[in-house]
């Protein structure tokens, strides 16, 4: 029986959130008073709002996360918050995305996400962007190929000892790429252990070809980048990516870092989808 068969109640049960006897109660309460469900436990005290929003969520096949639960960072506002105002303008760019780059050939299933300089807000862009691509239903991989930065195991309070780097080294293979609890087709594949040779690690062990065997599994990559005005590992992603977006911040980026990095992608013939101007 899939998910969104089952009642809130049943939903509520194979969660933990009730016992079989509290489930009893409230179906005798929800008789005699003619409510809901959800609103009987609320009114018995065995349920709280939290609670019933998010096995109706589960019911739409919608997921997210209750703040407190996991050990996910609360800067993924788009796992905690389905109605915050900047889930809204990720969801926004999320459509964007799909009409002008994963819409439009089936062949392009990766991005790439970039940024001139440091506290841009690359991350915090990438991982909450993959939050609410996995929610509409596309199998989402979210890579950090940030091998001087990491964050992303950090976000996700993930271990971060085997990663991309441990693949592109041919120690390990795609079995390092983690399911995310709680958020239904959302994968992450950390960076793993620092490399001391990002540079050459990118440009010589096939990572294009990695992106197109992931490609097979996955309806969206979107994948994490170091500073591109400092390093070269940003070009060599978006080159394999085929694409990348542009990241900005609002009194922080500097137009001409901008618009040299905008060149330098330009030569690597990777496509401009887009550039994106933030105030977080």
């Amino acid at each position: 029986m899939s998910s969104d068969d089952r009642s809130i109640g049943a939903i509520l049960l194979d969660a933990g959130k009730l016992s079989l006897a509290d489930a009893e109660r409230i179906l005798q309460y929800q008789k005699q008073e003619g409510c809901r469900f959800g609103q009987a436990g609320i009114q018995l005290g065995l349920l709280t709002e939290a609670d019933c929003k998010q096995a109706l969520a589960t019911q739409f096949d919608f997921s997210y996360l209750v703040p407190g639960e996991g050990r996910i960072s609360s800067d993924l506002v788009a796992a905690y918050e389905p109605n915050h105002r900047a889930t809204e303008w990720f969801r926004a760019l999320r459509s964007q995305l799909l009409l002008r780059w994963f819409g439009s050939e089936q062949n392009r299933r990766a991005l790439a996400i970039v940024s001139p300089r440091s506290n841009e807000g690359r991350t915090y862009l990438a991982a909450n962007l993959a939050v609410v691509f996995s929610q509409l239903g596309e199998r989402t991989l979210l890579i950090d190929a940030d091998f001087r930065k990491s964050r992303i195991a950090e976000m996700f309070g993930m271990k971060d000892a085997l990663g991309l780097s441990s693949i592109l080294a041919g120690r390990e293979d795609t079995q390092v790429i983690q399911p995310i609890a709680g958020l239904d087709r959302l994968y992450v594949l950390p960076a793993g252990i620092v490399p001391p040779n990002p540079q050459e690690l990118l440009e010589r062990s096939g990572f294009d070809g990695l992106l197109k065997h992931l490609a097979e599994d996955f309806d969206v990559i979107l994948i994490d980048t170091p500073p591109g005005a400092d390093h070269a590992d940003a070009h060599t992603v978006a080159a394999a990516a085929g694409a990348a977006v542009m990241l900005t911040r609002q009194h922080h980026t500097r137009l001409e870092e901008a618009r040299v990095l905008r060149e330098k992608l330009r030569g690597t013939q990777a496509e401009l989808v887009g550039s994106v101007l933030t105030g977080f």
